[in-house]
């Protein structure tokens, strides 16, 4: 080949090169996305509040800057209860919250947060990501105009904090407490006065006496809200969250729109954020509940026949709820199914927790 054949064909590769760069470039330029993302639980709360802002962070250096959301506290636009609401109708672009506020128009929704005597944090993201789940909920939410993306979880929740000592499950009968999702149904059925009051309206429920006694997340956020101030009797385990899961709602037309490389990145990100979200909630829980008892706190187990009562309820409204919907029903069925052939691992796989 002539000299000058090789520099023309040179020449022609490096500006096809060129032009695959700029056009990859200029599409992407025309796909800066800017999303106002309001959230549940404000950012200051540890492992809780503080994921998606981490998730953001990554987003924006992974993205180069195309992707770029701005995390809107509870409040601020929204109230923290009302996400779901929100994303589904169109008012924002995307919001991040607790799987299980919205229950009343999905039902299904509290299998996809937190299920009572359910699977620990780590079978649950087995179960999203290798048994089914994260189908599952596409799916449920696909009629509600919202593409979900599990986007955190954290350690179980204490069981509560109680201005009194919990003697026997009679003293429930009345009781003025907070409790969200299935929990809450699973005290009603108990005889509970069940409220679902936000996070930062509980403290002075707990000491105006409004509250007898509340639940809401792990003891290192619990702290940071000031409960052990004025409920000196924390319960364990967390029988009704024995993990909390949050997710990314995406408003359908929005999540359309993307572009498969950011698509994966949201994805992607998220993934890390429930990882991040896990490890963090793990590493703060065992010296808060020692420091607590420097407060006067005191950490309780709940007597094993307190927790079967408390199970017997939880099966009963399991099955009420999943005569009435056939979507909770069907999640629950493939969450059942995983936990039966994860059973084995469960038992032969792990020391027992008081081994010493």
């Amino acid at each position: 080949m002539a000299l000058w054949s090789k520099k023309l064909v040179r020449a022609v590769a490096v500006a096809a090169a060129v032009g695959s760069v700029a056009a990859v470039g200029a599409a992407q330029a025309a796909e800066k996305i800017r999303w106002g993302v309001p959230i549940a639980f404000a950012s200051n709360l540890t492992a809780l509040g503080d994921t998606l802002p981490w998730v953001v962070e990554q987003l924006d250096r992974s993205s180069g800057g195309n992707i770029s959301f701005k995390v809107l506290e509870p409040g601020k636009l929204i109230k923290g209860t009302e996400v779901f609401d929100a994303v589904s109708t169109g008012k924002v672009e995307a919001g991040y919250s607790w799987m299980g506020y919205e229950q009343g128009k999905v039902p299904a929704s509290t299998l996809f947060g937190a299920v009572p005597f359910g699977f620990e944090p780590w079978e649950f993201m087995a179960w999203m990501y290798y048994g089914g789940g994260n189908e599952l909920v596409r799916e449920t939410y696909a009629a509600h105009n919202v593409v979900p993306v599990f986007c955190g979880i954290i350690s179980p929740e204490t069981a509560g904090w109680f201005r009194f000592e919990i003697t026997s499950l009679e003293q429930i009968k009345g009781l003025k407490i907070r409790f969200a999702g299935l929990g809450g149904k699973i005290m009603q059925k108990m005889g509970a006065s069940v409220s679902v009051l936000p996070g930062s309206e509980l403290f002075q429920a707990l000491e105006k006496g409004v509250l007898d006694a509340t639940e809401f997340s792990l003891p290192s956020v619990d702290q940071q809200l000031g409960f052990y101030k004025v409920a000196k009797f924390n319960y364990f385990p967390g029988w009704h969250q024995p993990f909390t899961a949050q997710y990314l709602y995406v408003a359908k037309p929005e999540w359309d729109k993307l572009s498969t490389e950011n698509r994966s990145m949201i994805e992607t990100a998220c993934i890390a954020g429930v990882t991040m979200s896990l490890a963090k909630s793990e590493a703060l829980q065992g010296p808060q509940i020692t420091r607590f008892q420097a407060e006067g706190v005191k950490a309780v187990k709940l007597p094993d026949d307190i927790l079967r009562e408390l199970k017997k309820a939880s099966d009963e409204v399991m099955a009420e709820e999943s005569a009435k919907d056939a979507q909770f029903k069907k999640v629950l069925e493939s969450q059942r199914a995983f936990a039966a052939a994860y059973a084995p691992w469960k038992q032969f796989g792990y020391l027992p927790r008081d081994w010493k």
